[in-house]
């Protein structure tokens, strides 16, 4: 491990609280990358060294974690991170022309940013609610059964929010 200090990013004092909490128990790496990404948003580099060096494990098994786990992310996603479902109901449903009409609305493809830092778009495997295929997640709110048409409006709510 090196022994370069990590001094750059500064961790609240609950997130510290937490790791500290944790550093013993098992599975803690997980928990406190959970931790770490709600706080940032994602797990900037700086983050995930700070973390290597609190618990004292190596930054290659932080890494092996963060990139094997699609939820955790390296970079930071948009104010409004679009999450589309491409599970196979709704896959089947349409999954994959939501993702090209929205790379056409916005002028970014999946895993990008727009310019102005607020939206994101993201492919994921499964939200878990097949039933209501097509599916795409803003943020924390779901929306089901979307169609190509209503997307305008979804960015525009989200735009203005």
């Amino acid at each position: 491990m090196s022994t370069q200090m990590v001094t750059d990013i500064q961790f609240s004092s609950e997130l510290l609280k937490f790791i500290e909490e944790w550093k013993e128990k098992p599975g803690n790496l997980i928990m406190i990358l959970h931790r770490v990404q709600e706080e940032f948003g994602f797990i900037p580099r700086q983050a995930a060294m700070k973390v290597a060096e609190l618990i004292d494990v190596p930054l290659a098994k932080i890494y092996g974690v963060v990139t094997f786990y699609h939820f955790f992310k390296l970079n930071k996603p948009g104010r409004h991170n679009i999450q589309v479902c491409m599970g196979t109901a709704c896959y089947l449903k349409g999954g994959e022309d939501l993702l090209q009409e929205l790379e056409n609305l916005l002028g970014i493809g999946v895993n990008q940013v727009t310019d102005d830092g607020e939206f994101s778009i993201e492919a994921v495997r499964c939200v878990g609610c097949c039933g209501l295929a097509p599916v795409m997640v803003v943020g924390e709110e779901v929306f089901g059964k979307v169609t190509k048409d209503v997307l305008p409006d979804v960015i525009a709510q989200f735009r203005n929010a």
